[in-house]
């Protein structure tokens, strides 16, 4: 029972206490006086009577009423009930005062004063219970009392008001009178546990809306402020009201204030959360309120600060709610778009609403809570349930470990009252409790369907309903009101009478006196078991991971670990990545921690050295998953596991696996740890009660074992029947029980403790892992900072204290853990009630704990120092080439997928990448080998490799491998050959080591001398780095080239040489080598006529030979080929040659970079020359270098002009009036130079010096034919592109016919469109054509072309008379080179795969320009071939001459010239122009320390991506094949070969490189040249032929050259992840050959598929799939083999087919197309366009398809080699060969028989055998002078078959006996009489 008020009280208006303009009100009367003990008289009602402030008014205003609620300091709640009226003030000083107060300011105002102020009074009610009707209608009652004057005593009704005595639920109605003729009925809710609200949350969602209430909801349960504004008070509490019943079963514990006076404002501003009403009026003062929530009810707005983020709802929640909230409160909407609606949809009236409403929002928090009681752990049941509830178990089970909401709250203090409330397992239940455990399966399955849940709704909106109104509403209330007339006529009213105190008192009295002799009234409280629900079951992850519990997962896992203990290691490792993979699910997880659970006897199980590795990889794979509350519990059930699994290291010592395992964040998280305890707490309570229990039962009845319900007792049903009983118990009992509990918890403390101690203290105890400073010092480890902020935080304080981290000492990493272990304990020792004592055990036993186990640590460390190693898998060895060896042997390393998919699995198949092998470092290669780890690969064995000379990049990377969780250092490692290897070091890889690898890298990559490069140290001792000063084998070269500079300075006029001491140019200083004389080591002056020093005379022998092999260099053959020039012995020259030979620079002292010999015009003397060459940069002067054999135009390269020359060469008016005096001598030499090579031209001669136009076309458009004219307007438009005037030439294609007629007079300057406009055919300035005064009429072009550089010749002017002209162009810088190509390796071969699309291949590969760079280059090359064609020369002349240029000319002659597009034509284009004409090929390619700053510029490179572009248009033109420019690619910056090292010939004369190739070869099988190299390679294999090859004759092209018509070359592209690189051959045979060998002894196994899967990016696709001419050589090769003939070369196979099919075609009259096509040589422009269209056109067998040799190629004939004698004998071969013929020869000792071809030779008394019979090189011989017998033989093992037993013969010689077999009886009885009388001969 409870009183219906508590107080009443009259406040009046305080007329003395009044500050300016702000009343104060005052308590008048109050009853009763003194404050009930229960219910303490609540302070400052006063303020609240009048929220807005105490006033006066002028006029009356209606009595009002509102109710307020105050919170007392116990948080109990006190409705204020206010009823307020206006009385009139007469006192008359009063009524002056107050006039002067309302007109302080205005005194006229005075005059109009009323006649009458009012003041207010409050009546007030406050009582502990919400009745606001009642409250409304008593103090309505007393006012009616006072104004009607009823004859009733005011004390009487006030008195019985205090006394009215009202029970607080139960549903009874109680009838309750005042006195004043006045009845209520009062109505008790069933269940006051359930809010009562009335209509208010209809009312609160009417005003506001579905969304923003529930807005309001979500912030009001996630902890934030929200403020209500409304101009009714009484709204105000409604609404406050209203949020407070839909939060149920959750209560409100911050500070509510339904109605906040004015004067109270400033706690708004207070820090924690509340829900506070205030009126409107002050509504201003709440807009500065940064985080507040501010819902206006009379404006149904929700505003939400910017900095304010509310969580919502999880869906599909929301959504649901949203869904049936609009069902209940807007039924119409459903049905507003039909045809025919049901008639009556009205939405119910406001109680039914507020109900159903709220029915919503039980349904939904049923649905938010459903298993909450299965999370609840409880931990003492004596003398109070303490019960604690496990969050993250509660988010794991329910997969809502992401979600905000529910995160928040959960941790909020509304849910912590919820369990502490609702978490005892015996109490009272309601209805949500009922809800919770009974309806959750119908809620979940009804939950998408709106109409059953409305349902539902509908059914608790009844339950609701009926719990306020349990009886339908009787009509006895009579309450009587203040008559009509009274209310308006009360001008002169009587004031409220004060009462009599002691009347009232008298009341209050009796009554309590009346209840203290009535019998107390017992309610019967039902207590019972709370049901706990169904358990939470396995709900399915969010995201639909079935996956994650697939069984076949879990059976993976079960099989594993079954392996594991029963020691089959390799089946278990097979698994093992399954398995890893499998546990990133849930269940896989659960089922590892049951698995092993199981294999645990007696809380041990002792592992050997690999089961532990493995279990404790699954158990940190298992862990790493785990975020750091545990939400599944994993970590939990493996906390017993890694204390439980062990292994034994020696005497006395073990490990357990939690030392290993302690690098997760889990264990250093406070809640874990307290989970755990309170789980484990539970537990042991639980079974504390059930043994007591179960004694009972086995005293009382005799049950058999296991005859029980079949379920376990739940720890709180126990509980539940435990608190039952707790009443009934004795004191004894009592006293005992709690004892019992208290024990167990504290025992429980000091397991813990130790436990903490387990997993808290590193196994390396000198290395605390808490102070570690740098990121670096951890490379295992994910989590830096070991144990979390939160704790690194409490350890600040001590650590500042000391000196510095560093020399922290072991105890510091036991303070921080005891420190960590005594704030664990203090927290639940105090929540579970564990008595003082106990703790102070606890925090004494905590250190001993701790230092205790860093002992037992210490030794464990010791002994794990002395582990070996645990096996890996076995390191492959790379095969090496000859010559090549190990520089550090294979370091063990991953090798980490980068941004190239194809090897990762992302495009399809099992993922290659990553792989686990070694990575070697060789003299020649880093080459990493391994095999994948991912086991459906695990057989495939990966290997990446690149030249360690073309490493680009170096940098240290950190990598976590997806197989382990630690952080390894890596290194990324870029090569410029197109490959990229990630590599993360193991860790039994020591860090210093990785370093000395980085060390010995660099070392190699940059060799302190080019001599140093592997192509020098090849097959040398293992030295590092040869030394500059080491002695050098090819010493006889040495000196001989050092003879050689030295008498050339002798020789050069004796008495003028200066020496210099002799000192080899430094790189730094080699491109600052200005070529002035006075800084050349040789300085000469001028007066020596050189012309004299014939080579003869100036020459001793041994130079002799040496130019003598100058003469046989390349450069000489091509230019005797191009009849440029010839040597005849005499040097004499045939004057009527136009050029000539100069060896003006044999010494390399006028151009260093040039080579000795150059072709000049015939009349130009050395002596111009070397003045000549100080005009141009490095001294490289003007020289031909091709002429064009029709039009007899040459082609020039030279260097760009210095500044000077430049603008004396231009600027200097050649007038005839001025004479030489004015010129620079030097200028006018070059004028004469660029003369005389005008004047050799032919077309030249033959205009005889005059520039007629009649001369010209006669000699020149005779000549060219009808193709030519259709091509001559395309120049002008090349022109301009290439010169990139602005103007477009739309017209130029179409325009046929001759050049323009008139050439344009104005030269602005030397690079004017105007120069484009004429050579495209366009008219001149000249409007009628005619000529001006002062114009010579003159031929439309020049006869001398010279391309420079924009930026060089700007402001040169040209004059009319000279006949060349400047065709300047941009040329792309060095540095332009250089960063394209860094940009196309990225784009290439990226380092980590993107999904922006920024980065996508083709945005990459634009952005690199290199496209744009390839495009210039043809561009300019294709316009000097049609300059060239039409017979003009073309002198290039841009940047240093080494570089563009270089490209340019060789393009240039490529296109032009059908023999440099042969195998032999290319190679000596490339020794030519390249490597002759001083391309820096060490200082582009940064070969040495000295050019490392320079970095990587790959010119050659471009030059060979153009000629494959090339390639790829013209397929049929070239003799080599796409892998033949691939392999120069590699090798140019592979160092394996000097042919690419060093920056001119004079630097190779210098290290005696140039001619050592003539000279006899130690070791043949290491090739010096890559030209011998390609050699070799091309015999034994058409690898580098191209057999589309059929040229046409004299065919110049003209490729394409846009953007859109080239293509990235797939060299850049591919890679071949099985056997590396495929540019090494040997390697690539040896692998063959080592594969082959092994299938042989594992044929066993069974039948193997003829399948073989192709893997781009693995196998090797021109070696898988080869094409179909190459599969036919080989599989006719293998056929000979395999008969025992002599395998034919491929070559002639080939050529001889052509012949065949040549002869077949010629015989066909009707031809097929395809073939006729294929064989005709006159089709020459059809051809490019069908050419590649051929493999489609139906024709005859595949060869017929491939392209035809010309009659006229020359076949690719080896040199013949120098290391054999019989080279000596090789014109009188005939006689020497007496007899010969095939023979098998059987091998040495188990090798096997081999078909070879012998030759018998009376002259040389041998009989010699070569593999086949073209082979010149001769295999072996056998000396007849060592024979002493020849006889018949037998058989042996592995003879060939089906020969005849006569067949076989002995050869017997002093040193062994030699096996033969003949082809049959009768060519063995001929061998062996031959040799027979070879030896009676002798």
């Amino acid at each position: 029972m409870a009183r219906l008020a508590d107080y009443y009280l009259v406040v009046g208006y305080d007329l003395d206490k009044r500050a300016e303009g702000e009343g104060q009100g005052r308590i008048l009367q109050r009853f009763p006086e003194k404050d009930w003990e229960d219910s303490p008289f609540p302070q400052g009602i006063e303020l609240f009577c009048q929220p807005s402030g105490w006033q006066l008014v002028p006029e009356r205003q209606p009595a009002s009423f509102f109710v307020a609620v105050l919170t007392d300091i116990n948080s109990d709640r006190h409705y204020c009930a206010c009823f307020t009226f206006w009385e009139g003030l007469d006192n008359p000083q009063l009524q002056k005062a107050v006039a002067s107060e309302l007109d302080e300011a205005d005194e006229e105002l005075a005059v109009v004063q009323p006649a009458q102020v009012f003041a207010p009074k409050s009546l007030v009610l406050v009582s502990q219970l919400d009745y606001t009707e009642v409250f409304r209608n008593c103090l309505g009652l007393i006012y009616t009392v006072h104004v009607d004057g009823l004859t009733v005593p005011m004390e009487t009704v006030v008195g019985n008001l205090l006394t009215c005595v009202i029970p607080i639920a139960g549903g009874s109605q109680r009838t309750i009178t005042l006195g004043a003729g006045d009845r209520q009925v009062i109505q008790t809710p069933i269940d006051d546990a359930l809010p009562v609200s009335g209509s208010s949350v209809a009312q609160l969602f009417r005003q506001l809306g579905i969304v923003n209430v529930l807005y309001l909801f979500c912030a009001a349960l996630t902890e934030h402020k929200i403020l209500f504004l409304s101009s009714s008070y009484q709204r105000l509490t409604d609404a406050c009201r209203g949020l407070l019943a839909i939060m149920f079963p959750l209560e409100y514990s911050f500070t509510y204030v339904p109605i906040l006076p004015g004067k109270l404002l400033e706690v708004l501003s207070t820090p924690t959360p509340f829900i506070i009403g205030v009126n409107s009026f002050f509504r201003s003062e709440t807009q500065e309120l940064l985080d507040v929530i501010i819902a206006d009810l009379d404006g149904g707005t929700v505003t939400i600060p910017e900095c304010v983020h509310i969580s919502l709802l999880p869906e599909p929640m929301l959504q649901q709610t949203q869904t049936v909230l609009s069902m209940v409160l807007d039924p119409e909407l459903e049905i507003a778009d039909q045809a025919f609606p049901p008639l009556s949809t009205q939405p119910s009236a406001l109680k039914i609403q507020d109900k159903e409403i709220r029915g919503v929002f039980l349904w939904l928090f049923a649905r938010l809570f459903q298993g909450y009681r299965w999370c609840l752990h409880i931990i003492r049941i004596h003398p109070e349930p303490v019960i604690r509830f496990h969050k993250a178990a509660f988010l794991g089970q329910r997969s809502l470990t992401e979600d905000d909401f529910l995160m928040k709250v959960l941790d909020g203090m509304a849910f912590a009252g919820f369990v502490s409330e609702r978490g005892p397992p015996y109490r009272a239940t309601d209805m949500f409790d009922d809800l919770v455990a009974n309806h959750v399966e119908r809620i979940r399955q009804e939950e998408a369907c709106p109409h059953k849940v409305m349902n539902h709704v509908k059914e608790l909106a009844e339950q609701l309903f009926k719990n306020e109104n349990p009886y339908p509403a009787v009509a006895m209330h009579k309450v009587q009101r203040p008559s009509e007339n009274s209310q308006n006529t009360a001008q002169n009213r009587s004031p409220f009478p004060t009462m009599d105190d002691v009347a009232v008192q008298l009341f209050i009295d009796h009554a309590a006196a009346k209840l203290k002799t009535a019998p107390p009234v017992v309610k019967a409280e039902l207590k019972g078991m709370v049901p706990s629900g169904p358990p939470l079951g396995d709900t399915v992850d969010r995201n639909g991971s079935v996956m994650a519990n697939s069984a076949r997962r879990l059976e993976v896992v079960r099989n594993c670990i079954t392996y594991i203990f029963e020691n089959k290691m390799l089946e278990a490792k097979k698994l093992m990545p399954a398995v890893l993979r499998a546990l990133k699910g849930r269940a896989a997880r659960v089922c590892l921690t049951q698995e092993l659970n199981q294999h645990v006897l007696q809380n041990r199980a002792v592992l050997d050295d690999q089961q532990f590795d493995y279990i404790v990889r699954m158990l940190n794979c298992t862990l790493q998953d785990c975020s750091h509350i545990d939400e599944h519990g994993i970590a939990a059930a493996l906390l017993p596991l890694v204390t439980a699994f062990c292994r034994k290291m020696g005497a006395g010592i073990t490990q357990f696996a939690y030392s290993c395992v302690q690098e997760h964040i889990v264990w250093t998280t406070m809640h874990f740890w307290e989970a755990m305890f309170y789980s484990d707490v539970q537990n042991h309570i639980r079974a504390l009660y059930l043994e007591t229990e179960e004694g009972e039962q086995q005293n009382n009845h005799e049950q058999p074992d296991g005859s029980g319900d079949g379920r376990e007792i739940s720890a709180l049903e126990l509980a539940s029947e435990q608190s039952r009983l707790w009443p009934t118990l004795s004191k004894e009992m009592q006293m005992e029980r709690v004892q019992k509990e208290e024990s167990t918890v504290f025992s429980q403390a000091i397991h813990y403790a130790n436990r903490m101690s387990y997993l808290l203290l590193p196994l390396d105890t000198s290395k605390n892992r808490l102070l570690r400073t740098t990121g670096l010092a951890d490379v295992e480890s994910v989590s830096n900072s070991y144990v979390t902020n939160s704790i690194a935080g409490s350890m600040a304080e001590s650590y500042d204290t000391e000196s510095g981290f560093e020399d922290a000492e072991s105890s510091d990493v036991a303070n921080s853990v005891v420190r960590f272990i005594n704030r664990f304990v203090d927290k639940v020792c105090n929540e579970s009630g564990v008595t003082n004592e106990h703790l102070k055990a606890l925090h004494t036993m905590i250190p001993d704990i701790v230092q205790m186990h860093i002992e037992t640590l210490d030794a464990v460390h010791r002994e794990s120092k002395r582990l070996p190693p645990i096996q890996k898998p076995k390191l492959l060895r790379p095969m090496l080439l000859p010559g090549e060896e190990l520089v550090m042997d294979g370091m063990r390393v991953h090798l980490i997928p980068d941004g190239r998919e194809e090897a990762t699995g992302l495009m399809g198949g099992p993922p290659l990448l990553p792989a686990e092998g070694a990575i070697f470092l060789t003299t020649y290669r880093l080459i990493f080998k391994g095999t994948p780890n991912d086991p459906l690969v695990g057989e495939q064995v990966v290997t990446r490799s690149f030249p360690i000379a073309s490493l680009t990049k170096e940098k240290r990377i950190s990598v976590t491998l997806p197989m382990d969780q630690f952080v390894q250092e890596g290194l990324q490692l870029r090569s410029c050959t197109f490959q990229l290897m990630k590599i993360a070091f193991d860790e039994e890889v020591a860090s210093d080591l990785a370093e000395v690898f980085r060390k010995h890298m660099h070392k190699l990559r940059y060799p302190q001398h080019v001599q140093g490069t592997f192509a020098f140290t090849m097959g040398q001792c293992g030295k590092m780095v040869v030394e500059h000063k080491t002695k050098d084998k090819n010493q006889s070269l040495k000196t001989l080239s050092k003879n050689l500079v030295k008498s050339a300075k002798r020789t050069i006029g004796r008495q003028y040489v200066t020496r210099k001491k002799y000192s080899p140019p430094t790189w730094e200083n080699r491109s600052s080598f200005q070529s002035e004389l006075d800084e050349d080591e040789i300085s000469v002056s001028e007066e020596v006529d050189q012309s004299s020093l014939t080579l003869s005379s100036t020459m001793r022998s041994s130079d002799r030979q040496t130019m003598s092999n100058v003469v046989e260099r390349a450069c000489c053959r091509d230019y005797q080929r191009l009849g440029l020039g010839t040597l005849s012995n005499s040097l004499t020259r045939s004057k009527n040659e136009p050029f000539r030979i100069s060896t003006v620079n044999r010494m390399y002292t006028v151009c260093r970079s040039y080579p000795g010999l150059l072709i000049v015009p015939q009349s130009i003397p050395d002596t111009t020359i070397q003045r000549i060459c100080r005009c141009y940069r490095q001294n490289r002067f003007p020289v031909v270098c091709w002429r064009n054999p029709r039009t007899k135009a040459v082609l020039l390269r030279s260097a760009g002009l210095h500044a000077k020359g430049v603008v004396g060469f231009f600027k200097s008016p050649n007038a005839p009036a001025s004479g030489p005096s004015q010129a620079d001598s030097t200028s006018l030499e070059q004028e004469k130079y660029l003369q005389a090579i005008i004047s050799s031209m032919p077309s030249y001669s033959e205009s005889s010096g005059r520039n007629t136009l009649s001369g010209f076309t006669s000699t020149h458009m005779s000549t060219s034919d009808s193709s030519d004219k259709l091509r001559q307007p395309k120049i002008g438009a090349l022109m301009k592109q290439v010169m990139g005037t602005k103007e477009d030439v739309p017209g130029t294609f179409s325009r046929g016919g001759k050049w323009g007629s008139i050439r344009g007079s104005g030269r602005l300057s030397a690079y004017n469109a105007d120069v484009g406009t004429r050579l495209a055919g366009k008219e001149s300035p000249q409007p009628n054509g005619g000529p001006s005064e002062a114009l010579f009429l003159r031929q439309q072009k020049a006869y001398l072309y010279i391309i420079g550089d924009k930026a060089q010749l700007k402001g040169g002017k040209q004059d009319s008379f000279q006949q060349w002209e400047v065709v300047p162009i941009e040329v792309c810088d060095v540095r332009q080179v250089k960063n394209s190509f860094k940009k196309l390796m990225k784009a290439c071969v990226p380092s980590s795969s993107t999904s922006d699309p920024n980065m996508s291949f083709l945005r990459c590969l634009e952005e690199s320009e290199w496209m744009a760079l390839l495009h210039r280059v043809l561009q300019v090359s294709v316009l000097v071939v049609e300059l060239l064609d039409t017979g003009s020369s073309v002198m290039v002349s841009l940047e240093d001459g080494w570089d563009v240029t270089t490209q340019v000319v060789s393009l240039v002659q490529l296109l032009s010239d059908p023999y440099y597009r042969t195998v032999d034509g290319f190679r000596l284009l490339v020794e030519k122009e390249w490597l002759s004409f001083g391309h820096r090929f060490s200082h582009r390619g940064a070969q040495t320390l000295g050019s490392q700053s320079s970095g990587f510029t790959p010119v050659f490179l471009q030059f060979l991506d153009c000629v494959h572009q090339i390639h790829l248009q013209f397929p049929m033109e070239f003799e080599f094949s796409q892998y033949y420019l691939k392999f120069l690619a590699y090798h140019h910056v592979s160092n394996r070969f000097r042919t690419f090292l060093l920056d001119s010939d004079y630097e190779r004369i210098e290290l005696g490189v140039l001619y050592e190739e003539k000279g006899e070869r130690k070791s043949p099988q290491v090739c010096k040249s890559v030209w011998d190299y390609i050699d070799r390679l091309n015999k034994k294999t058409p690898v580098f032929y191209n057999y589309m090859f059929s040229p046409e004759d004299e065919e110049v092209l003209r490729p394409y050259t846009f953007n859109s018509n080239l293509k990235v070359w797939d060299f850049y592209m591919e890679e071949t992840l099985s056997e590396g690189p495929s540019y090494d051959w040997e390697l690539r045979g040896r692998q063959e050959r080592a594969a082959e060998e092994a299938p042989e002894k594992a044929d066993s196994s069974g039948p193997k598929s003829q399948r073989h899967i192709v893997w781009p990016c693995y196998d090797s696709l021109s070696k898988a799939v080869p094409d179909a001419i190459t599969k036919l050589l080989q599989d006719l090769q293998s056929l000979e083999a395999e008969l025992g003939q002599t395998s034919e070369k491929w070559k002639d196979t080939w050529d001889k087919m052509k012949t065949a099919q040549r002869t077949e075609a010629k015989l066909e009259s009707k031809a097929s197309f395809s073939s006729s096509l294929l064989m005709s040589s006159n089709l020459s422009h059809q051809r490019r366009s069908q050419g590649v269209y051929l493999q489609e056109s139906g024709g005859g067998s595949s060869i017929n398809l491939a392209c035809e040799a010309s009659a006229t190629s020359t076949p690719a004939a080896g040199r013949p080699s120098t290391s054999t004698l019989y080279s000596q004998f090789q014109s009188t071969e005939s006689e020497n060969r007496s007899f010969e013929g095939i023979l098998f020869k059987k091998g040495a000792l188990l090798k096997p028989w081999k078909p070879r071809w012998f030759v018998l030779d009376k002259t040389k008394h041998q009989l010699r055998y070569y593999e086949s019979r073209q082979d010149k090189e001769c295999k072996g011989v056998i000396e007849l002078a060592d024979v002493e017998s020849v006889i018949p033989g037998t058989p042996t093992m592995g003879a060939p078959k089906n020969i005849q037993e006569k067949a076989f013969f002995d050869l017997k010689t002093t040193k062994r006996v030699y096996n033969f077999c003949a082809q049959d009886s009768l060519n063995a009885q001929l061998w062996m009489d031959s040799v027979q009388s070879c030896l009676s001969d002798a």
